[in-house]
């Protein structure tokens, strides 16, 4: 198979794995089951699932079933921030994969609402990782705590969260390029780190080697955001699913306005390259991650 059937079949496997796991619409809260499932159905890349999954099978993980609650929890993470970001007091955007995005669907209240659940509700889909586990292998289960913990502050004030507070206190100021680093590490970049640092220790990846793929899921986090940038000038909505020029509407500092989109796609390549050098220092091989990061380096949405 090319890279591209096997994205494909990695995409339609995760989308199984997400479907598995998505509330029941019924119930008096019945809406918000629906919003819920409006947004995780939405489509998508799937990336960060797709990055732990391709982590676990780099350092020689094979037993999937085990992973799934991960795979399943950091969309749904990822997916509440894109539901929050949508909104009238953050971005106020319309369009979302080329679909409405949840608050013009059911409501800014519930929008809000929706996205708290599915922060909650990944943490109760991490936690049912332990049901399937011998509490006689304490060793496994130690990791997936670990891998809980990991999640837990990549998506937190100290990771995810903070990048996004900083960023929004920092709309209409100029920002520095120490600024705009520190906010996309955390914003974009934390989640990326969490899904391949996780799919890392749950494989029984040593200390040196975790470290070394968080740092290579850094360079790729902060290269995925700076493409974001270029696209939301270059791209157009029918392309990426959402309305371009959103920054600047939004009087935002970005890689692009302070650099020029030239010497953005340049230190897109330049990370990307240096996250490549990375991983292939390392004593394991998955040659469909490493096609995966060049692909981010050229996508158009």
């Amino acid at each position: 198979m090319n890279f591209r059937e096997e994205l494909s079949n990695r995409t339609e496997y995760i989308e199984k794995v997400i479907k598995k796991y998505l509330p029941e619409e019924k119930g008096q809260q019945k809406t918000i089951f629906q919003a819920m499932n409006y947004s995780l159905q939405a489509g998508g890349k799937r990336l960060r699932p797709i990055l732990v999954l391709e982590t676990y099978r780099l350092l020689g993980g094979t037993e999937l079933k085990r992973i799934e609650p991960f795979l399943a929890a950091i969309e749904m993470i990822h997916t509440y921030s894109l539901v929050h970001d949508d909104l009238p007091a953050m971005d106020d955007d319309d369009f979302r994969r080329g679909k409405k995005t949840t608050h013009t669907v059911f409501g800014e209240a519930m929008g809000i609402l929706a996205g708290d659940a599915l922060l909650n509700y990944a943490f109760e889909v991490l936690l049912h990782a332990f049901d399937q586990v011998d509490f006689k292998n304490m060793d496994y289960v130690q990791r997936m705590a670990k891998a809980i913990g990991i999640i837990a502050g990549k998506s937190g004030v100290y990771g995810m969260l903070g990048g996004q507070a900083v960023d929004v206190e920092n709309t209409n100021k100029p920002l520095s390029r120490e600024q705009i680093d520190f906010i996309y590490q955390l914003k974009t970049g934390a989640l990326i780190e969490a899904a391949m640092k996780v799919g890392a220790v749950l494989a029984g990846g040593t200390a040196e080697t975790i470290g070394l793929i968080e740092e290579a899921a850094g360079k790729i986090g902060l290269a995925f955001q700076i493409q974001d940038d270029i696209l939301d000038i270059t791209s157009v909505q029918e392309v990426i699913g959402k309305p371009i020029g959103s920054d600047e509407r939004n009087h935002k500092t970005t890689y692009v306005t302070l650099t020029g989109v030239k010497h953005a796609r340049e230190k897109v390549g330049q990370l990307s390259k240096e996250a490549i050098s990375d991983l292939k220092s390392l004593p394991y091989s998955n040659q469909f991650l490493i096609d995966l990061i060049e692909e981010l380096i050229t996508r158009e949405k």
